[in-house]
């Protein structure tokens, strides 16, 4: 499936105080759930419509035909819950360390609404926002609240052509004050070094934002079943209980839709969390098809330093998993499988932000994933993208767009820190293949090393795009 023209259409402005409309353009089909006489589940153009007020057996015995019907998987990518907006503020220094002094922080902040032009949608938007510009159909499963911010979430994804799919649990709803149904906000603090900062209620909190949803819903499985990727992250924990996202993992599972998982800083802090945290942690580790992290989060699941031999070590814990990717920041990313080790250096740019590298870097890597792509063209689109996404300024509508990702592509400036890679690749490795994607222009092979030039992989990458105008521009 090539990568379609109109992902183009998504405007991205660059970040700064007079970026974003201060104003709410209202769109009959943003209006809250809460405010609908009937649920609506959208997905290609096509509406189900279910009435809140049918009873529950004839509401069971709909919501079972409804799944036993739906056997084609026309979305690519659904997002997990981790739906929240950014509140991005440019202070002083940033917040102090102690909890109580945080907490204080942040009232002080919410105080009153700040102005809509420091607002941008943050969390698992990052990674739907960045699917949907390479042209993969995706949809955002979670929670957002009947208020502003919620109005603004469903304002940017319908605009970036995102489906979304309230996580509704009308019992706990109806259980709940309203201030655990709002919304989640996230304050993106940064200093005058550019340091970031982050803090949101749910830091100060012992249970998840959204403790009341209990169980999945029939719109949820629908989505999850129609989708070929269901995508979770760390951050989930921090909107909903442990035992629904497992319950989610294992609905995913049973329906055939692949697992992608990327525990975040979250990972270290789970893994010594509650019984149910540390429960729950291991079975996504286990389970999916797919793991994501940086080395220092592989470091600290595994306790080794080495990266290749990290991902190698929750590649054989894993159950299902097929893909272990270690992030490595400025110096690239590797992608090791059972049977293979792809390598990819960094691409150079001009960093300015890199709040939202590793969300935007989810989308290409479940590009690659379902389209079978070989895998070290997968690790050279993930980093362009990140790379990318890098040279703005913020995540949500100011990730990656497939221009600068095109631009990237054709540079074959890669970033490579040779005595980094000779070093990591001469070390304790499995004698099985490795992949190294290299700025030679001639592909070769030495032992279990197999170089592949960047011009072989651009000249693959750049026709799915089709603009026959950046064909043209490959290095010849």
């Amino acid at each position: 499936m090539p990568l379609q023209p109109q992902a183009l259409k998504s405007p991205i402005a660059s970040y700064g105080p007079s970026s974003f409309h201060s104003t709410y353009r209202g769109s009959p089909s943003l209006i809250s759930p809460f405010n609908r006489s009937h649920y609506v589940f959208a997905c290609k153009g096509v509406e189900i419509a279910v009435p809140k007020l049918l009873s529950t057996s004839i509401a069971s015995i709909k919501h079972d035909w409804k799944l036993r019907s739906v056997g084609i998987k026309d979305v690519d990518v659904a997002t997990l819950g981790n739906l929240c907006v950014d509140i991005v503020l440019n202070v002083p220094k940033l917040p102090p360390s102690s909890v109580e002094e945080r907490k204080a922080f942040m009232e002080r902040l919410s105080a009153s609404p700040p102005d809509k032009k420091y607002w941008e949608a943050g969390g698992n938007c990052n990674t739907a926002i960045a699917a949907a510009r390479l042209g993969l159909g995706c949809t955002a499963i979670g929670h957002v609240g009947n208020e502003i911010y919620g109005q603004f979430l469903f304002d940017v994804l319908h605009d970036e052509g995102i489906n979304i799919v309230e996580m509704s649990d009308h019992v706990g709803i109806a259980n709940s004050s309203s201030s655990s149904l709002e919304t989640l906000l996230c304050w993106v603090l940064v200093d005058p070094l550019q340091r970031h900062g982050f803090c949101s209620r749910a830091d100060f909190s012992k249970e998840p934002a959204f403790h009341w949803m209990k169980k999945l819903s029939a719109e949820v499985k629908l989505a999850i079943k129609k989708s070929k990727v269901l995508f979770c992250n760390g951050y989930g924990f921090d909107d909903l209980s442990p035992s629904l996202l497992l319950s989610a993992v294992e609905y995913a599972v049973e329906v055939g839709t692949s697992v992608f998982f990327d525990p975040g800083p979250r990972g270290k802090s789970l893994s010594i969390g509650t019984l149910e945290e540390q429960k729950a942690l291991n079975q996504f580790l286990r389970m999916s098809d797919v793991l994501l992290l940086t080395s220092d989060e592989a470091e600290s699941l595994t306790g080794i330093g080495n990266p290749i031999l990290a991902g190698q070590e929750l590649l054989k814990r894993g159950i299902r998993t097929k893909w272990v990717i270690v992030k490595m920041g400025p110096r690239g990313s590797i992608l090791i499988s059972k049977s293979s080790i792809a390598c990819a250096p960094a691409f150079k740019a001009n960093v300015i932000d890199t709040v939202g590298c590793g969300d935007s870097f989810v989308a290409p890597i479940v590009y690659g994933f379902i389209h079978k792509m070989p895998i070290v063209n997968t690790l050279a689109m993930a980093n362009a993208v990140g790379a990318a996404t890098a040279m703005g300024c913020g995540a949500g509508r100011n990730v990656a767009t497939l221009e600068k990702v095109t631009d990237i592509l054709r540079s074959s400036n890669l970033n490579v820190d040779d005595e980094f890679w000779t070093d990591l690749l001469e070390k304790n490795v499995d004698a099985q293949e490795i992949i190294f994607l290299s700025n030679d222009v001639a592909n070769g092979k030495s032992n279990h090393l197999k170089h592949v030039s960047f011009h072989k992989v651009a000249s693959e990458l750049l026709p799915q795009f089709k603009f026959p105008q950046l064909e043209e521009k490959v290095l010849s």
